[in-house]
């Protein structure tokens, strides 16, 4: 994803050495160690009723469909935003789908995928009661394109026809001719290039209608204008503070995908990860109704929640498109050698990097760029099996055919931000096993911003450093085309092409993937391209992170879907 601090919420590990209060706990949904989400209940069937608090880290901020980065509507936004599509609301890999939301279906390609056609159905109203109309969803994402908007995904601008130099509707309000609304239900997109997986774009806040008459520029964040299940009736400092209530006006008819069980949700942010992790498990008063969006369990943490059942009964997992890995830049030197980057390939000790993670609990070792998932093509491959621990003698012999019989020297850029992915601690097991190959690492640790800005320079990035990627939505065209496609290289900006990779037959593949419109096609595809570029040794895949998330002993129908890899709060009850 262009924007991993996004992901890095869900990432991060919650502070450590956390004493966790038992409390008593209803039965509650099981741990789903395999791959998947959690489906699960406290006792009883869900009922509609009650508050639902939500505990978090980070504040919901930019709380405007403009502003937010967000795949398959959000979470808390997904509850006051719809959009054309959205994600199916369902556990595990059948959460991976895209359905229709606002739209009768997922959208109606032409012949050559370079226009999509959708249909609103009918009886939609806003929280005022007014309908909602074609022109409503056109206006909302002209909206986006406004620079005192900003935030929001850049795929728009990018593929509609004039994107590029379109301003947004306050300085050209004529709109975008690439928009069209024949009439109230019917809105038309047309693209610069065959794009199949649109329908996942359209999931995108971005796509979520805003009425022209109640748009009030940047403050339209503090009172947004609901076409879903909640309104909001409270948002203190930019999101801190969130309270949604009941939208009288949304009509369960039009919406297969929300369940809306509890009356009021009560966001409170600010808080600190440990505290937060504390109060879940103590799950005394409004707590044992609470569940948090953005605070994983840290491995100290999880040792404690081992030892008592009903605790454990309430951690739910989930699994999201998601890779760490090491990044080669070829053109620095000795990188630029084949046989240096496969000689690293195989001193990779994996047990120790997932170790260092975490644990086998928060970390699956990885050999593939793409995550273990049908919804991105996966297809197994290692192409320098290192063994769970690694093979230096194999790594030696490559760095004796690459000229440096004696082993050599090299220097690995990494974050010091606590965040068990690019940190520290994965950092040292990648050079101890390094070590026992004659590579001698020295690490250079930046603080997060620097190293960002450094690894993401065309000019200055090193030829050596640990990295990550998300996907925006669960398909291999999000996570490989901004990697690999040498026309995303950025010389002046944020590049994501570490090995600045610009073949033309992985290009032209790319684009002939983009033209599909069979998703399952496309994955096979996508799959294929993977294993290709991998034969390359442009990165070494480490890991794929687990997601380990408490709620309260009151929870209940906790959905963990592999678009997320977190609990879906639009089908949570409390009652």
């Amino acid at each position: 994803m262009r924007q991993p601090s996004v992901i890095s919420r869900r990432v991060a590990a919650a502070a450590v050495g956390v004493v966790l209060a038992s409390g008593a706990a209803a039965c509650g949904p099981e741990d789903a160690g395999a791959k998947g989400g959690t489906s699960g209940k406290a006792a009883g069937a869900p009922q509609k009723g009650g508050t639902l608090t939500v505990l978090n880290n980070e504040a919901q901020s930019d709380f405007d469909p403009a502003r937010l980065y967000t795949s398959g509507g959000g979470n808390v936004p997904s509850l006051v935003f719809r959009t054309l599509t959205t994600r199916n609301r369902e556990a595990g890999a059948a959460g991976t789908q895209v359905v229709p939301d606002l739209a009768t279906d997922t959208g109606r390609p032409n012949k050559d995928a370079t226009e999509w056609t959708y249909t609103l159905k009918e009886g939609l109203k806003f929280e005022d009661g007014t309908p909602i109309t074609s022109a409503d969803v056109k206006y909302g994402i002209e909206r986006s394109f406004a620079a005192e908007l900003s935030g929001g995904a850049p795929y728009l601008r990018d593929w509609l026809i004039g994107g590029d130099t379109y301003q947004g509707s306050y300085k050209d309000p004529k709109g975008l001719a690439s928009i069209v609304t024949p009439d109230a239900r019917t809105i038309v997109f047309k693209l610069k290039k065959a794009e199949g997986e649109f329908p996942f774009v359209a999931t995108q806040t971005q796509f979520a209608p805003v009425p022209k008459a109640k748009d009030t520029g940047a403050k339209y964040e503090e009172h947004p204008v609901s076409s879903g299940p909640y309104k909001v009736v409270e948002n203190k400092n930019d999101g801190e503070h969130l309270v949604l209530e009941r939208n009288e006006h949304w009509d369960p008819k039009t919406d297969e995908e929300r369940k809306a069980y509890p009356d009021r949700i009560d966001v409170k942010s600010g808080l600190d990860e440990a505290v937060i992790n504390q109060r879940l498990a103590t799950s005394s008063g409004a707590d044992s109704a609470a569940v948090t969006t953005d605070t994983n369990l840290g491995p100290a943490e999880l040792a404690q929640i081992g030892s008592d059942k009903a605790l454990a009964a309430r951690v739910g997992t989930g699994h999201f498109g998601f890779t760490n890995y090491i990044a080669f830049n070829p053109k620095v030197k000795p990188f630029d050698n084949p046989k240096v980057r496969q000689a690293i390939s195989y001193a990779v000790n994996r047990t120790s990097v997932v170790n260092a993670a975490g644990g086998s609990a928060l970390a699956e070792p990885a050999t593939t760029f793409l995550p273990e998932q049908k919804a991105f093509g996966f297809t197994p491959y290692d192409h320098f099996p290192a063994g769970k621990t690694g093979d230096p003698a194999k790594a030696k012999e490559l760095l004796k055919e690459a000229g440096y019989p004696n082993g050599l020297t090299v220097t690995l850029l990494h974050s010091t931000a606590q965040n068990r992915a690019t940190s520290p601690e994965i950092a040292t097991a990648v050079q101890e096993a390094l070590g026992k190959a004659g590579i001698t690492v020295k690490l250079d640790g930046q603080e997060p911003n620097s190293f960002n800005e450094k690894r993401w320079s065309v000019k200055d990035a090193p030829g050596f450093f640990l990295s990550r990627w998300g996907a925006d939505w669960p398909a291999g065209g999000p996570f490989l085309a901004p990697i690999f496609d040498g026309r995303q290289i950025v010389a002046d900006g944020s590049n994501y092409n570490h090995a600045q990779l610009n073949d033309p037959a992985v290009n032209r593949e790319i684009d002939e993937i983009n033209k599909l419109t069979d998703l399952k096609a496309a994955a096979a595809r996508w799959g294929a391209l993977d294993s290709k570029i991998g034969e390359q040794a442009l990165d070494v895949p480490l890991f794929h992170p687990v997601y380990k998330r408490l709620v309260g002993k009151d929870i209940k129908n906790v959905v963990i879907s592999d678009w997320t890899g977190v609990l879906d709060i639009s089908q949570v009850a409390v009652k």
